[in-house]
C-alpha cells in the first residue's frame, strides 16, 4: 500500500506538509488518558486568548478550503471543528483510544490528523479530486457520491475514505476496537 497526493494537490497547495505514522499490532487495551488530558489542556490554553479562526494553522486551512470553492465556515477542517467542540464542551468526546489521541493532538496543534484502518483500504490511498463515481459510506450507513472535483482520500476500489479533504471521515475505514493496523495522516 502506498499513500500519495495527486499532482494537482501539490500544485495548488505547495506549502502542505504531511506526516505519516503506521501503527502495527494495535493492542485493544490502549490507554492514553494522561496524554489526552495534557493535549486537551494545551488546546484550551491556545484558545484562551484567541478564537479558533485566528490560529495560524486554521487560517491556512480556511484559505485552502476557499481555493476549493468550499465555504470555510460551512465546511471546517477537522482540527477547527475539534477546537470549536473543545471550547464549547471543555473536553472532546471519547470514541476509541487511537481516535481519541489523534483528536487531542489535532486540537492541541491545530492540524488535521486522520486515522484509517488499513485492513479496510483496498490497494493504495490517494488524496485527489473526485471523479464523481466514487462511493462514500457515512457513519449513519448511507452511501453518497462525492462531487466531481471535490478533494477526497480514495483507494483503488473507488471508495472515498474522507470527503472535503480534512472535513468528513468515512465509516468504511474508521478505527474500531478490531483495528490492528492503522495509518495516521497528519497534515
Amino acid at each position: 500500500m502506498t499513500f500519495s497526493y495527486h499532482s494537482a494537490i501539490g500544485q495548488a497547495h505547495s506549502k502542505l506538509f504531511t506526516g505519516l505514522v503506521l501503527l502495527r499490532n494495535v493492542p485493544a487495551d490502549l490507554d492514553f488518558t494522561d496524554a489526552i488530558m495534557r493535549l486537551e489542556g494545551d488546546a484550551l490554553r491556545r484558545l484562551a486568548d484567541r478564537p479558533e479562526a485566528d490560529v495560524p494553522a486554521i487560517r491556512a486551512w480556511r484559505a485552502a478550503f476557499s481555493t476549493m470553492c468550499l465555504k470555510p465556515t460551512q465546511y471546517r477542517c477537522a482540527s477547527e471543528a475539534l477546537l470549536r467542540r473543545l471550547r464549547k464542551d471543555g473536553a472532546l468526546p471519547k470514541l476509541n483510544p487511537v481516535v481519541d489521541i489523534c483528536n487531542a493532538a489535532s486540537a492541541a496543534y491545530a492540524v488535521p490528523v486522520a486515522a484509517f484502518d488499513l485492513e479496510r483500504i483496498v490497494g493504495n490511498l490517494t488524496v485527489r479530486p473526485a471523479s464523481g463515481e466514487e462511493t462514500y459510506l457515512t457513519f449513519g450507513g448511507d452511501t453518497e457520491q462525492p462531487e466531481p472535483g471535490e478533494i477526497i482520500f480514495a483507494d483503488d476500489s473507488g471508495t472515498a475514505h474522507a470527503r472535503r479533504w480534512t472535513n468528513r471521515r468515512s465509516a468504511a475505514s474508521a478505527i474500531s476496537a478490531q483495528t490492528r493496523t492503522a495509518l495516521l495522516v497528519i497534515e
